[in-house]
């Protein structure tokens, strides 16, 4: 109750004045029209005033039902703004993030973000949807995820989505521990010849990989493709060949593999994080956003 007036007057009250229609106002706030008439009578005997003038069929507002208008409105955007941040809190609480990255990028990036994630809100539940930045895109694109971790460029630049540079990473060579160490650092064509392990078709690693070799007059040789990162981690350390992986991931692979930087200019790629530009992400998602743009700030 706000004094003897209600909430829902208000409301009603707002409506009539903006449609200066009963009828309409009635649909407006779906209830019937009978009863909408009834509160705006209940508000007007409360306030001791008529709010509107229905002479001859024309809704108009008094002058007290004039300077009753702005202050209604205020009354019911506060109301709605209370609302908000109410169930934005209560997001934090419970709730869930769907969240899309890249299979590398959950092995690279993601475990320390998503630790410092749940830590702070261990009520959310973490939906993570691996894919290429491709199937990302058109994921993010339908609303069947809140953000996704893209690299740059993507396949098919789309106004829809914003996007924020993550940070740049470089690309090294890997090898199996008891194979023969390869020349430090290792040239794009040094690679020509050389046995590789390829991820699959659609894989982000793979288009970059394939078109440095090309840049340097060759085709690549695979002795084995189309895996996902652990497989291809997994065929490396058998040793049926070379691959080219993140440093994060590469950093996390174990012992048994040896890492090897390219030589300079090297390979590099940017990974960004994306949203619909048309919808803002949950609550939820957005502290997750938070935590991933304070681990870019990191040294």
């Amino acid at each position: 109750m706000l004094g003897g007036m209600q909430f829902q007057q208000l409301v009603y009250f707002v409506a009539v004045a903006e449609t200066r229609h009963f009828t309409h106002a009635a649909e407006r706030v779906h209830v019937s029209q009978p009863s909408l008439s009834q509160q705006i009578r209940a508000l007007e005997k409360e306030l001791g005033a008529e709010l509107f003038s229905r002479a001859r069929g024309n809704i108009a507002l008094t002058d007290a039902g004039e300077a009753l208008l702005p202050l209604a409105r205020r009354i019911l955007a506060d109301a709605d703004t209370a609302r908000h941040e109410v169930q934005e809190l209560a997001q934090l609480r419970r709730g869930r993030v769907r969240l899309g990255a890249t299979p590398s990028l959950c092995t690279g990036l993601l475990p320390d973000v998503l630790r410092a994630f749940h830590d702070l809100h261990p009520g959310i539940q973490l939906l993570i949807e691996e894919s290429g930045s491709h199937d990302l895109v058109r994921e993010l694109a339908r609303g069947a995820l809140d953000l996704a971790l893209v690299v740059l460029p993507l396949p098919t630049p789309s106004p829809a989505l914003t996007t924020v540079e993550l940070l740049q990473e470089d690309l090294v060579v890997v090898s199996s521990a008891a194979a023969p160490a390869p020349r430090r650092p290792v040239r794009i064509a040094d690679l020509e010849g050389q046995p590789l392990v390829m991820f699959r078709h659609g894989y982000d690693l793979r288009e970059l990989t394939v078109a440095a070799c090309r840049a340097e007059g060759f085709e690549p040789s695979f002795t084995v493709e189309g895996g996902e990162m652990d497989a291809v981690l997994g065929f490396v350390r058998a040793g049926l060949g070379l691959a080219v992986v993140p440093r994060m991931v590469a950093a996390r692979a174990g012992r048994d593999l040896r890492v090897t930087a390219l030589a300079r200019p090297g390979l590099r790629r940017t990974i960004a994080l994306a949203h619909r530009s048309d919808v803002a992400p949950p609550r939820a998602a957005r502290e997750l956003q938070r935590l991933l743009l304070a681990h870019r700030a990191k040294p």
